[in-house]
Parts: C-alpha cells; sequence; structure tokens
C-alpha cells in the first residue's frame, strides 16, 4: 500500500509543482485540499501517513482574512506533537508551524528575499537526517517578506541564509521547516511574476521580479538536481514510518536511533 500524504495548499499558484511530481513518483499518494477554495482542513490525519502545508502570499496570523489558517495550524500542532506521523512546512507553512508551536512570525528586517539564496546547513543541519544530504553550496529558491524570529521550545534551527535568518527547522522527530520553496519550477516562480506585475501594489518590483525569473530558469537543472532527491528522501522517511514512527522518551526527547 502506498503511503499518504495530505497537502494543504492556499492560493491555485501556489501547488506542489516539482514535489508533487517527484513524491507520487516515489510512491507517496497525494491528497490536495485546496483549502483557500473553501475545502475543509480535516481535523485530524485519520488515514494519512504526513501532512505538507504549502506556501502563500498571506501571514501566518491573517486568520481573519484567510480563516482555514485557525484549522491549519491546530492540525500542524497536533500532528507534530503527536510525534508519529511526517510533518513539512515550506514557506507559509513553516511559519505556521512555528506560530502554532510557540514560536513568532515577523517581517524580514533584511528586506524581501527574492530569488536563488544560498542554504546554509548548521552543524545540526548536517547530522539532521532528511536535510544532512544537500551539497553546502546548495541553492534555492526565495520569495518572502516574512521570517521565523523566535523558535519553538525544543526545535532546531538546521540551516540559515546569507542574512542569518533562519531557512530551515526541526521541530520534532518527524516535522521540519524550510522557508525557501523546494519545490518551485521556473513555470510555478514565473506565474508569481505575472500576478506581482498587475497589482498596483508592487509595481515597481516588476522590473527586479522578471529579471529574478530569468535567473531561476536558467538554474532549473541545479535545483532539480539539488530538491529531486530530498524529495524523494522524505517520501522514504514517510514510508518508513507509516508503522513504526518513533515516539518521544519521558524526557521529552527523540530516541537515538533517530538522530539529533
Amino acid at each position: 500500500m502506498s503511503a499518504r500524504l495530505l497537502v494543504i495548499q492556499h492560493e491555485d499558484d501556489a501547488p506542489p509543482a516539482w514535489w508533487g511530481d517527484w513524491l507520487e513518483a516515489a510512491g507517496t499518494e497525494l491528497t490536495v485540499v485546496h483549502a483557500h477554495r473553501g475545502e475543509p482542513v480535516p481535523g485530524d490525519l485519520s488515514g494519512y501517513d504526513g501532512l505538507l502545508v504549502l506556501g502563500g502570499a498571506m501571514g501566518a496570523s491573517d486568520d481573519e482574512l484567510c480563516p482555514w489558517l485557525t484549522p491549519t495550524k491546530r492540525l500542524i500542532a497536533d500532528t507534530v506533537r503527536g510525534a508519529e506521523k511526517v510533518f513539512l512546512g515550506i514557506c507559509l507553512g513553516h511559519q505556521l508551524a512555528a506560530v502554532a508551536l510557540g514560536g513568532a512570525v515577523s517581517r524580514n528586517p533584511a528586506g524581501r528575499a527574492l530569488g536563488l539564496t544560498t542554504v546554509a546547513l548548521t552543524e545540526a543541519g548536517r547530522r539532521d537526517p532528511w536535510l544532512r544530504q544537500i551539497d553546502p553550496a546548495a541553492r534555492a529558491v526565495q520569495w518572502n517578506d516574512d521570517i521565523v524570529t523566535t523558535m519553538p521550545a525544543h526545535s532546531t534551527v538546521l540551516a540559515v541564509a546569507p542574512d542569518g535568518s533562519i531557512q530551515a527547522a526541526r521541530f520534532g522527530p518527524l516535522a521540519w521547516g524550510v522557508q525557501f520553496h523546494p519545490e518551485v519550477s521556473p513555470d510555478v516562480f514565473a506565474s508569481w511574476g505575472i500576478a506581482t506585475a498587475k497589482s498596483d501594489q508592487h509595481a515597481n518590483d516588476t522590473q527586479q521580479v522578471e529579471a529574478v525569473a530569468s535567473q531561476v530558469s536558467a538554474a532549473e537543472s541545479e535545483l532539480r538536481a539539488t530538491w529531486q532527491p530530498v524529495a524523494e528522501a522524505l517520501a522514504s522517511i514517510i514510508a518508513a514510518t507509516g508503522h513504526r514512527a518513533p515516539r518521544l522518551t519521558s524526557q521529552g526527547a527523540a530516541p537515538d536511533w533517530w538522530g539529533p
């Protein structure tokens, strides 16, 4: 039986993209909830082996404007604290996890991150059972204004950007978050640029976005080579833990076999 992954999507132009293809090719069955269209967010992960929460332009505390964020954060918190099923948050999903678990998110004082950024693993990241495989010079696609500024208790920073902002975190034995977009193809990134060009609020950014989109397109082979193995590694973790998830010890630590 295939491993099953529940995916929460927040915008039409922010789909699973490459990762949808790679995870399915690796034997993971995806069920996508288009929460922004009114599709209900499940109250638990019954019938699923993991949860993937994607990115979006809204903020992690915009529950009044985007009411599905409230049940999404509740589901994230329950999943991470249960320590029985895999969780990955991408960009907004990463920020939602931080907030749901007691951390904080705010505007990046260094300004908007846009385009290709080097992801530098910390010492913990180099030991992490999921992210340790990426190259020290690995680059990822960025498009965000907000970052996690306060990590939740019992979580670990796995990677940082050149400006020092948190780029990857481990929230629990089976729970990760990344601020960057390993799932985004050049076509999806370009669609974000088109949307930006149509927005008066960001009209001045159009020229910069177009230039960055060209850079992302030129780096397609590099991005595929870097992030497809990471997606496949996640699929392996989901499959391996579907029936044998690590449980927290009485001291709240993960068992030794599961890494730091």
